[in-house]
């Protein structure tokens, strides 16, 4: 078995841009227009835009982020270098909230894709 996880997305173009020239995502397929598979590290994720109820998720709607300061879910990268990886993101157009933070313990920084999807960055030293 394995785990996919949806977000909803306004633009699927835009966020393909996103996800493999600033992520380094591998597409995997893309069709309608309105959805993208793509694999990052190992997980895959579904970009879909914006859908009403269906008969088999009735009363639900699939819809984007609508206030980025709040969230409810949010995606963890660990990484070697905490500032090196953000200089590489920020030079490919990630867009961070605050430059790499040290709390001891860890170092992160976040930054949002093109809808505000959360992501971190976070290293932890030794």
């Amino acid at each position: 078995m394995e785990l996919t996880t949806i977000l909803v997305v306004t633009d699927i173009k835009r966020s393909r841009k996103f996800y493999e020239n600033i992520l380094g995502a591998e597409i995997f397929r893309e069709y309608g227009g309105t959805s993208l598979v793509i694999k990052f590290l190992g997980n895959w994720l579904l970009l879909v835009t914006k859908g009403e109820p269906t008969k088999d998720k009735p009363h639900v709607s699939f819809l984007p982020p609508d206030d980025p300061g709040t969230v409810s879910h949010s995606f963890t990268i660990r990484v070697k270098n905490c500032q090196r990886s953000y200089e590489v993101l920020k030079d490919r157009g990630a867009e961070f909230l605050t430059p790499p933070v040290d709390w001891e313990h860890e170092i992160r920084a976040f930054f949002r894709d093109p809808d505000g999807h959360l992501f971190e960055i976070s290293e932890v030293p030794g």
